[in-house]
């Protein structure tokens, strides 16, 4: 095994284990593998370089780097590796600075958490950082070693924050700025839970949300509704009708984490935060695509003389656009309902694409 520190400049080859948490960071490690290979055989073309990809979730949350380090480095001594690179979804904290990634060249383990990364660029700025935490394990820190896109773990920590020299093991750790690093980190953990695809995952709501919609599409009573309310109180429908489906889902399959020591409550208050930012996304998407497919069929099913008799006046643009903003709030109260009816199970796969009772799959690649 290559040791920790020096760089191969002529072994036959060096592997480096790419640990992948399920979820956003194995889409991305799928392509970082190869990514990581050719830039290292590019420039270092006497060393065969072998990632192998592996998804495995290492530690249950809460937990901190210096556990996610330990586990990593458990598995690479199982596995045989020189290195190993550990891409987490795991929001990683350092005196209350977003851990954007950590190199300890003693253990030979990096760690990059993806949602300090932010949600756009997300596989370009990975590859960046892994390469550059790669570079700093095995002890190249020269610019013209690596150079180009590849050489950028300072530009990268330069782009994101500091960096922190730890003064025990040798160990570098990049942090974010707090106010915006922590923004960033939320928006990151909202990304990888995909919350535009809630709706998709719970059929239940879903069905009910579009049976409701269609039924108030064609019921003169709505269209009567929708013309004496004013667009303040519809405003205030439509506000009423994503905050009851967001409760019903957080509430309802008990969504809400609780720490279960002191240690551990930071790290809770982000999933918390991230799971309902999460959920009222994904509720909007649902709204934002009710309120387009009414006003698509609104037309049809709601035949102009006929709303006209019964609204009692001449027909205008806005009145279609009142009956249509109702019937999509509606629609989505009808989702709320059909929420009740989803297995908690069922939600929790719809809401979280991290999860955290994960337990691993064998090795790829």
């Amino acid at each position: 095994m290559a040791q920790p520190g020096r760089f191969p400049v002529s072994a036959g080859e060096v592997v480096i284990g790419l640990i992948s948490a399920p979820g956003t960071a194995t889409e991305i490690a799928s392509n970082l593998a190869d990514d990581l290979r050719a830039e290292l055989s590019s420039h270092l073309p006497t060393v065969q370089w072998r990632v192998p990809t592996v998804v495995d979730i290492l530690v249950h949350p809460p937990a901190d780097d210096a556990t996610l380090v330990a586990a990593a480095r458990d598995r690479l001594l199982k596995e045989d590796w020189d290195l190993v690179v550990c891409l987490t979804d795991l929001p990683l904290r350092a005196h209350r600075r977003p851990v954007v990634a950590h190199a300890s060249p003693l253990h030979s383990v990096a760690l990059v958490c993806l949602p300090a990364l932010g949600a756009i660029g997300l596989r370009r700025r990975a590859r960046d950082t892994v390469v550059g935490l790669v570079r700093t394990l095995l002890g190249d820190t020269e610019d013209h070693a690596l150079s180009g896109s590849v050489a950028g773990l300072g530009r990268r920590a330069r782009e994101l924050g500091r960096s922190q020299q730890q003064k025990g093991d040798g160990s570098v750790m990049f942090t974010a700025r707090v106010l915006s690093g922590n923004l960033r980190l939320l928006i990151g953990m909202i990304r990888a839970n995909q919350p535009w695809k809630l709706a998709i995952g719970l059929s239940r709501a879903l069905t009910a949300a579009l049976a409701t919609g269609v039924f108030a599409l064609v019921t003169p009573d709505i269209w009567q509704l929708g013309d004496a309310l004013g667009w303040i109180r519809l405003s205030a429908i439509g506000v009423g009708s994503v905050a009851a489906i967001t409760a019903a889902l957080i509430v309802g399959a008990g969504l809400w984490e609780h720490a279960s020591h002191p240690a551990g409550r930071k790290q809770v208050t982000l999933f918390n935060l991230a799971t309902t930012g999460t959920v009222v996304l994904g509720v909007l998407s649902l709204q934002a695509a009710l309120l387009l497919l009414a006003l698509l069929t609104s037309p049809v099913l709601v035949p102009a003389h006929l709303f006209e008799e019964n609204i009692g006046h001449a027909v205008r643009v806005g009145d279609y656009m009142k009956l249509v903003w109702l019937a999509s709030a509606l629609a989505t109260l009808g989702g709320a309902l059909g929420a009740g009816l989803e297995s908690d199970e069922a939600v929790r796969a719809a809401a979280y694409t991290y999860r955290q009772d994960w337990g691993g799959v064998p090795p790829q690649g």
